[in-house]
């Protein structure tokens, strides 16, 4: 029972404990890089996608209102020119404003992005804490 060989070991089971620790720390801190790093993607490209479409969709719909709203005016020009126009600048400026109303919906209803990163960050921290916890509520052995 050597006293120096105590201490000697001592450090080295500290020292192996914090390496592994260490070790322990940056494999988690690089599964949740990685986790983030995939929902990035996705989100990249399910957005891209949206906008796709959606320039797509924009583009057509364009079309098909111009012409309705040119068939509108044609078909009333002999007797209420005026009037037509008018109720079709009407009819876009509601529809432009319903269609801002719906977008300001969608922008607070949308899902925090990362919140899988978000949530395991969060139970990572709380078994750290509970792991701290438990650790202080052992007593130490003699």
């Amino acid at each position: 029972m050597d006293p120096g060989g105590t201490k000697e070991s001592s450090p080295r089971g500290l020292r192996g404990s914090a390496t592994r620790f260490g070790a322990s720390l940056l494999a988690l801190a690089r599964t949740r890089l990685e986790l983030a790093s995939v929902e990035f993607s996705e989100e990249r490209d399910r957005i891209q996608q949206q906008l796709t479409l959606l320039i797509g969709a924009i583009g057509l719909l364009l079309f098909a209102v111009l012409f309705a709203a040119m068939w509108v005016v044609v078909y009333f020009w002999d007797t209420n020119r005026l009037t037509a126009i008018f109720v079709v600048a009407l009819v876009f400026a509601a529809a432009g404003v319903v269609l801002l109303m719906m977008r300001n919906q969608a922008a607070h209803s949308a899902p925090t992005p990362f919140a899988a990163t978000i949530a395991e960050l969060d139970r990572d921290r709380m078994a750290l804490a509970g792991g701290a916890d438990r650790e202080r509520a052992v007593p130490p052995s003699p």
